[in-house]
């Protein structure tokens, strides 16, 4: 990555893109899969297909998750005046990527995606390229190690302005006990009137448990599925926005968006910070 990042190409394109690794799932490209993608491999489709099979509205889970990040980026660049956004685990590029619904509304906008997937990476350089006021950059690092991330952020973003922080569908690969401590770091470095938008999978159905459980089986990166208890605690300390955590599609929907029972497993937020 350069220290200047051209605001009108991706940050870091020169950067040499690690090798795909075909013989082990990712997240990212199981979700393409059932988002009825193209970009995955064999492996990532036993895995799709294992979750699948006991629970078929997996399929309404992708989708209701993303009209929940389009809604978020919508209120917050529209509503809030948020013009900077650090989305960890972006996910493979479908439609209405995070910079394509803030940049619609606001072209200066900034926006720093975060991913360990290289095939995902090279997809997002290849593909999100964003408008010419404002910035796309693209890192190539782990949650885990979130120093790593923010300081490869800054290289992009104003850590002095608020910023948006979206962890969508991601906390779910980290380890209980380290959940809080990622976000808390991560929330740290942030200032004043910044957010966290976050959502994941939530252990309310038996039918997803299990399905998860057998793609857990199938896969290399496990999800576990977490009450809505402790998925709302990582906004602790936040001022939460209503309708606070809910089932995604029960957060802020459009007038006319169609409501069903299905699609409702996954619980997200979005809080301020004081």
């Amino acid at each position: 990555m350069t220290d200047a990042p051209s605001p009108s190409s991706p940050a870091g394109s020169d950067d040499r893109p690690p090798a795909i690794d075909t013989t082990r799932t990712h997240s990212a490209r199981i979700w393409n899969y059932w988002m009825g993608g193209k970009d995955h491999y064999p492996i990532d489709r036993i895995a799709g297909d294992a979750v699948a099979e006991g629970f078929p509205e997996i399929v309404d889970l992708a989708r209701t998750s993303r009209k929940f990040l389009i809604r978020v980026v919508t209120h917050l660049t529209r509503d809030v005046g948020i013009r900077q956004f650090l989305d960890i685990g972006t996910g493979m590029p479908t439609a209405d990527n995070t910079h394509e619904v803030a940049q619609s509304i606001a072209p200066e906008c900034r926006v720093v995606y975060v991913d360990n997937d290289p095939l995902v990476l090279a997809h997002a350089r290849a593909l999100l390229v964003g408008t010419p006021e404002g910035a796309t950059d693209y890192i190539d690092a782990d949650l885990r190690d979130p120093d790593a991330i923010l300081e490869r952020a800054a290289k992009t973003l104003d850590f002095d302005q608020p910023i948006a922080l979206m962890l969508m569908g991601i906390l779910g690969h980290i380890p209980e006990d380290d959940v809080q401590p990622i976000v808390r770091r991560l929330l740290d470095a942030l200032p004043s009137g910044s957010y966290l938008a976050s959502y994941d999978g939530a252990n309310t159905s038996e039918a997803y448990n299990r399905a998860i459980e057998a793609g857990n089986e199938q896969g290399d990166v496990p999800y576990l599925l977490r009450s809505p208890e402790f998925i709302a605690a990582r906004f602790e300390g936040l001022e939460l926005l209503e309708p606070g955590v809910v089932p995604c599609p029960r957060w802020r929907p459009a007038p006319l968006e169609v409501h069903t029972k299905r699609g409702l497993d996954q619980y997200g937020g979005v809080g301020r910070k004081p």
